[in-house]
């Protein structure tokens, strides 16, 4: 994929518009590569997020940070499309480590992130080239151990604690999230691929997580106009579900990888 022709036209344009703004941001050479949604060809424009890898030739300065800063405001302003926008940004030397934060833009804000090994591992099975070099032969691979052992650590330490906080499974966001992750990375680490979203609430179904759940973030990622639930009560009562069924399905999937070594 070099072009951005293929895609629903609100994206074409807000991709051609990014591109054209990195040209005249950057003063070095740069690949621009999509993974996640976009990629897999799972994508649901203005409810997907547009997962994005620029590498460029050397490392960025704070000139050129401040430059992407003002890229990404000003397609904020002007393309509502643009809050889902996240791109991070590889020096081609540092692109060794997974472990290494990159300048990033997203959730409408500059930070710094790394690029996880999971995203690598999309990046070489589907990523889409919309400018530059090929993933292959760029971006070193990543073998089996590495990204077991970096899904057991996710949710081990970032996810299973989250659980703990309750008033963060009220928000669509987490619930969504979380059953993403868990099913997304029970086939990961079983088969070794890396499933959809849309295969992954198949999945679910398979691990028999609550169906109202399962059904709830199928309306909202994929009904072209998703109703309102009327009952005011609903996000209690699914933080509630979601968490009953999460918690031990979390552990029962770190402590049987784990065991397998």
């Amino acid at each position: 994929m070099t072009t951005a022709e293929k895609h629903p036209a609100d994206t074409s344009d807000l991709l051609c518009g990014f591109l054209a703004g990195l040209r005249e941001a950057l003063t070095a050479p740069f690949s621009l590569w999509a993974h996640g949604s976009l990629a897999g060809g799972d994508y649901q424009e203005g409810r997907s997020d547009l997962d994005l890898i620029a590498v460029v030739a050397r490392p960025l300065t704070s000139d050129d940070e401040a430059r992407l800063t003002a890229l990404h405001e000003g397609l904020d302003a002007a393309l509502p499309l643009a809050a889902h926008l996240h791109c991070s940004y590889l020096a081609l030397g540092d692109l060794d480590d997974p472990a290494r934060p990159h300048f990033t833009w997203a959730h409408r804000e500059p930070f710094t992130r790394t690029v996880t090994p999971i995203t690598r591992r999309e990046l070489h099975a589907f990523g889409l080239v919309l400018h530059g070099d090929p993933v292959e032969g760029t971006l070193p691979p990543v073998d089996d151990r590495t990204l077991k052992q970096y899904i057991l650590a996710d949710l081990a330490e970032y996810w299973r604690p989250a659980t703990q906080r309750r008033e963060l499974w009220l928000e669509d966001i987490w619930v969504d999230l979380g059953l993403m992750v868990l099913a997304r990375s029970t086939v990961t680490l079983r088969e070794g691929t890396l499933p959809s979203k849309a295969e992954a609430l198949t999945v679910l179904a398979e691990l028999d997580a609550p169906a109202e759940v399962v059904a709830d973030v199928r309306r909202r990622r994929y009904d072209a106009a998703p109703a309102t639930v009327a009952d005011p009560g609903w996000p209690e009562r699914r933080a509630a579900l979601t968490l009953d069924w999460l918690v031990p399905a979390l552990d029962r999937t770190v402590a049987g990888h784990s065991a397998d070594g």
